[in-house]
């Protein structure tokens, strides 16, 4: 791989075109960890700006049932899932293997409103030839430049035609309006994969020497063919309210709907700080009028002007209503370099 000589050339403009998944490689079919820039010391229990930012391929889009997915691929990279050891909730690295050739990544949504899709499980098959040379669920994940999506390493066997075969599994979180009935069922579909490694080799790649360990984000991407699940901002309906916790910010919406029933309903939208990026895999709660209006869940869901929320129809609920929010579990996703010190320790807060 000739990184290193894309470095001095991949200047402040480009940053634009990035998808913002991390890490990489000095060879293709060899791969090492040591080959990634070592993660900063003392980095804060916070969003912060990654040791470096690259750029991504466009593989292709595939229609499965309801859902569209678009997959891409970039350098195989480090990256973090959540585990709970003891009722603590930690972050461990999954490391580069020898065998991982790119990192894959695939983002489903709905092609009619645009709206991203979490909570539906996503596999990923890859084949040449008619043999398989790889097989694998893949994480969901946040990343600063690409939002919500599921992505692995996985390993190729050299140059040539791949086909990748995605079957996405049905979600079974509330959906409302147009999205009502919509991405219940799993289904399958395929995209036709050219990989040459001299593509891969020409990625950009740029290390950010200045504010790597800073607090702050990477600007996510803006592509035209692929939604990056940002948050709604103002949230429809009438405001309860912001609160913080964990580094994560959350905005409070009253929103009267037929779609919502006949009932006040109680939205509670989870985003990243910087970028206002959807964080879904969350388990909320909320208490209005010190539980006197309603005390319970708030389900994750999906509504087209909303965008991936945690909700709850509340009989009773005012604008002036005090709401306090617990999170119960944080975020169940996987995290790029950035993410993986936040979204953990998440004390309960007011909407204010």
């Amino acid at each position: 791989m000739q990184r290193r000589r894309v470095l001095g050339g991949f200047g402040a403009a480009a940053l634009g075109s990035l998808s913002g998944c991390l890490g990489g490689a000095a060879s293709l079919f060899e791969t090492t960890q040591s080959d990634e820039p070592p993660l900063v010391e003392n980095r804060p229990d916070a969003v912060y700006v990654p040791t470096h930012v690259e750029g991504m391929e466009m593989v292709g889009t595939t229609d499965v049932d309801d859902v569209r997915v678009g997959v891409m691929y970039s350098y195989p990279h480090r990256f973090w899932v959540v585990e709970n050891e003891g009722g603590e909730f930690v972050t461990t690295q999954t490391p580069v293997e020898a065998s991982d050739a790119v990192h894959l990544m695939a983002t489903p949504w709905d092609p009619a409103t645009g709206t991203v899709v979490p909570n539906a499980g996503l596999s990923l098959e890859i084949v040449r030839e008619g043999s398989l040379v790889s097989e694998e669920v893949i994480y969901p994940m946040l990343s600063q430049r690409m939002g919500f999506h599921y992505g692995a390493n996985f390993p190729l066997d050299g140059d040539g035609t791949y086909e990748i075969r995605v079957s996405v599994g049905g979600t079974d979180i509330a959906r409302y309006g147009s999205l009502d009935g919509k991405f219940g069922d799993g289904a399958s579909g395929s995209i036709e994969f050219e990989f040459e490694e001299r593509e891969l080799n020409d990625i950009p790649y740029r290390l950010l020497e200045e504010k790597q360990g800073t607090r702050g984000a990477l600007e996510p991407m803006r592509m035209e063919a692929i939604p990056t699940g940002t948050a709604p901002d103002p949230l429809p309906g009438t405001p309860l309210g912001r609160g913080a916790s964990g580094d994560a910010a959350f905005v409070g919406s009253l929103v009267e709907a037929d779609r919502f029933g006949d009932d006040p309903y109680l939205a509670v939208s989870a985003r990243t700080p910087h970028s206002g990026l959807t964080i879904p895999g969350m388990a909320l709660s909320a208490d209005v009028g010190d539980g006197e209006t309603y005390s319970g869940r708030l389900a994750p869901s999906l509504d087209a002007e909303l965008g991936f929320h945690y909700g709850a129809s509340v009989a009773g609920l005012a604008p002036d209503d005090e709401v306090n929010v617990s999170v119960d579990v944080p975020p169940q996703v996987g995290r790029h370099e950035g993410y993986e010190k936040a979204f953990l320790d998440m004390p309960p807060f007011e909407l204010e």
